[in-house]
């Protein structure tokens, strides 16, 4: 099953194509179609470029990849390199591997000669449904993650779930959340559809996985689409999609991307903890709110952590790049698949209502 979905914004297009077992033909065509190009791989997936005929032949740089590597002075560093293999403005990046890489890769391609061409190969589940699609990037500073970066949209994207067999069942997990936040904010029978479906997902069954990533990525392009740069506060905003990542965020910041959870867990204490909050504020019903939870616990995501309301954690909540005006905009439910932007919180107000129901 090949899927193809187009993105068109208001200064570029380009296309997404689902395909498995195609990274190869698709990195010959891209060295073929370019005037000079670069890639940045994970270390982990060098195997796969490896199976290029020529690729000693080929300008690349392999790195370990981790939250960490995102900084400015990784950023710094990388860009000298690149600089010297002598590039010009139509000269092209290509990110092989994860959200991390691909999130530094985009900030690099977005400034490097003020824009160079950006071609994104996602290889875990969460870059594949999320980071590679929209245009965002950035890197984090001591107060916080993606506080640096830009909006600037690839050339295109090439997505192969057969790369997926070798990620980890956490690795998985991680996508998955980003995945069921879609189903969660925007659409219930694709919720429902997951909850009938999820144990295929992590068995790897071809067709079942390429519909959950094809439709995950629809829902994020409905946003994308109709607000590229994050700028409406209504329900069309892209702000949407930050469901989840209030709380997530600041979990990754207070243990200093230390690993302790990956993305995708991290989100996926926050959408039970944005969740809640949605029902201790009248939005959402007890119902709907155990139908999430159940789903996350039957899926193994977690949904606690001892620290999740840390005096810390709301630290950080209070510095989020999203704040306007002293307020925290929030994500909030009024139901599976109907989520809102409330930007009438405050800390004192999160911090008397964000209990978790038991």
């Amino acid at each position: 099953m090949n899927k193809k979905i187009n993105i068109k914004t208001k200064n570029d297009s380009y296309s997404i194509n689902i395909e498995k077992n195609s990274i190869i033909k698709n990195i010959k065509k891209i060295i073929y179609k370019n005037n000079k190009v670069v890639f940045l791989i994970d270390k982990k997936v060098f195997y796969i470029f490896k199976k290029l005929n020529n690729y000693k032949n080929q300008n690349y740089i392999t790195i370990n990849c981790s939250e960490k590597i995102k900084n400015f002075n990784n950023y710094a560093n990388l860009s000298e390199k690149i600089i010297k293999i002598g590039i010009e403005r139509n000269s092209t990046i290509v990110a092989i591997g994860g959200g991390t890489l691909g999130d530094l890769s985009g900030f690099i391609a977005s400034t490097l000669l003020r824009g160079i061409n950006l071609i994104l190969i996602p290889t875990t589940l969460l870059s594949q449904v999320d980071s590679s699609v929209g245009g965002k990037n950035g890197i984090n500073t001591k107060s916080g993650k993606n506080l640096v970066g830009t909006f600037y949209q690839p050339k295109s994207v090439i997505i192969d779930p057969s790369i997926l067999s070798t990620l980890s069942k956490r690795e998985l997990l991680s996508g998955y959340a980003e995945i069921i936040k879609h189903g969660i904010i925007n659409d219930k029978k694709f919720f429902y559809w997951l909850n009938n479906n999820s144990k295929k997902i992590f068995k790897l069954d071809n067709n079942i996985l390429t519909q959950a990533i094809y439709k995950s990525i629809l829902i994020k392009r409905k946003y994308v689409l109709k607000d590229e740069k994050e700028k409406l506060k209504n329900s069309h905003s892209r702000a949407i999609l930050n469901f989840g990542h209030t709380f997530g965020h600041a979990l990754e910041t207070f243990y200093k991307f230390n690993q302790k959870f990956t993305h995708g867990e991290a989100i996926s204490i926050g959408m039970i903890i944005a969740a809640s909050f949605s029902h201790n504020l009248g939005y959402l019903s007890l119902k709907d709110f155990e139908k999430i939870k159940i789903h996350f616990l039957s899926n193994n995501l977690p949904v606690q952590d001892e620290n999740m309301f840390n005096k810390k954690i709301f630290n950080i909540i209070d510095k989020d790049k999203k704040n306007l005006n002293g307020k925290i905009n929030f994500v909030l439910l009024k139901g599976i698949g109907n989520a809102f932007l409330s930007n009438k919180q405050n800390l004192k107000n999160l911090k008397k209502n964000t209990h978790i129901i038991k």
